[in-house]
């Protein structure tokens, strides 16, 4: 019995080596470490009369972490950031460094104001407001008989 209980106790229980060598085994066992670095922030695009507004979820960063670039009508976002942490015991010192960064693109429909485009970021999440120009609002109401 008490063989059985420190058994599940180990199982339990990773080694220091698991612990000192986690950053490798999470990368060649497949583990979610390339899934943190290539992580690619989840997208919702809503449409109202006025505008289409593009909104990205990424927690964590700062305004000056982003690039928000237009060229022709392809709006492109990306980011980069790099930390590094350091821990430091009486036999050992432990450096990790996390390197994340996502890209995403979008191509714009031709009714876009490009010139009243406007970003903000807060409580971690990047809004675009992609204005339409005003002839674009415009929408003609009219019923039309079937023949």
């Amino acid at each position: 019995m008490r063989t059985q209980s420190l058994a599940k106790a180990a199982e339990r229980m990773p080694t220091v080596f698991e612990d000192l060598f986690k950053p490798w085994n999470e990368w060649f066992d497949g583990g979610n470490l390339l899934n943190r670095v290539m992580n690619v922030p989840a997208v919702n695009i809503t449409e109202s009369k006025d505008e289409y507004l593009v909104s990205l979820a990424v927690p964590g960063m700062k305004k000056s972490d982003f690039k928000i670039d237009l060229e022709g009508n392809m709006l492109s976002i990306s980011s980069e950031k790099e930390e590094s942490s350091e821990e430091k015991d009486k036999r050992f010192t432990r450096k990790e460094y996390s390197y994340s960064s996502f890209s995403r693109s979008f191509s714009l429909p031709e009714e876009i104001n490009q010139e009243k485009i406007e970003a903000k970021y807060e409580d971690g999440v990047l809004k675009i407001s992609l204005p339409r120009k005003e002839e674009s609002k415009r929408h003609l109401n009219k019923q039309i008989s079937v023949k």
